[in-house]
């Protein structure tokens, strides 16, 4: 089985695995360096749908 890797909500922190409360867990990720950006990511997406969502008001 491949490795999972989460993102920490409340540590800020990469866990390996998903030993931790999932309610404070983003991921999974392929890699640790991925988790490690998930912050990052949802920001970007976040960004990236409220530009959508403007661009189809009418």
């Amino acid at each position: 089985m491949a490795k999972e890797y989460w993102f920490n909500l409340d540590t800020k922190t990469v866990e390996e695995g998903d030993g931790s409360n999932k309610a404070h867990l983003m991921g999974p990720y392929p890699t640790e360096a991925a988790a490690a950006h998930a912050l990052e990511k949802a920001h970007a997406n976040t960004e990236r749908w409220e530009s959508e969502e403007d661009s189809d008001d009418y």
